[in-house]
């Protein structure tokens, strides 16, 4: 589990993890610790300057990285480094729908490992995935087949 301390709105939560995810954060652990022995303040990622990151900063970095690497090259739009939040949400409801998962009960704890108060905040990111809106359209037709009366 990680703890998430004073996020939005000054709101904490537990977000399970998978261990792929565990591994890779007690390898940059480790890699942090030999680097940064002491950083100079209360924080799990922190720079070389043993502070901690910043937003604006990481979101520059991710710029300069996109830049570089040419990706989104003459798109309408570069990609965004809370895209990956976007991405989240869409594959999480993706996997659901796929695996016969009561989404809706669901959508709460996705909301929460969001960060978000409450789910409409949620449906937002999941309004223009038109694979999500075709399997939420189907289950929906499902339903109504099986709830109309028969003949």
């Amino acid at each position: 589990m990680l703890l998430i301390r004073e996020s939005k709105f000054g709101k904490s939560r537990l977000v399970p993890l998978h261990p792929s995810s565990m591994t890779a954060l007690e390898g940059y652990a480790q890699l942090r610790d030999q680097l940064q022995p002491r950083p100079g303040e209360p924080a799990f990622f922190v720079s070389l300057n043993r502070k901690r990151l910043l937003y604006a900063v990481v979101q520059l970095t991710f710029r300069q990285l996109i830049n570089n690497a040419g990706i989104g090259a003459g798109a309408p739009s570069t990609p965004r480094l809370h895209d990956f939040r976007h991405t989240f949400a869409v594959r999480t409801l993706l996997s659901w729908y796929r695996a016969g998962e009561d989404v809706q009960s669901k959508i709460p704890s996705l909301s929460t490992y969001l960060g978000h108060r409450e789910p409409a905040s949620t449906y937002w990111y999941l309004s223009a995935a038109p694979e999500l809106l075709a399997l939420a359209a189907a289950r929906q037709d499902t339903a109504w087949s099986a709830a109309r009366p028969r003949r």
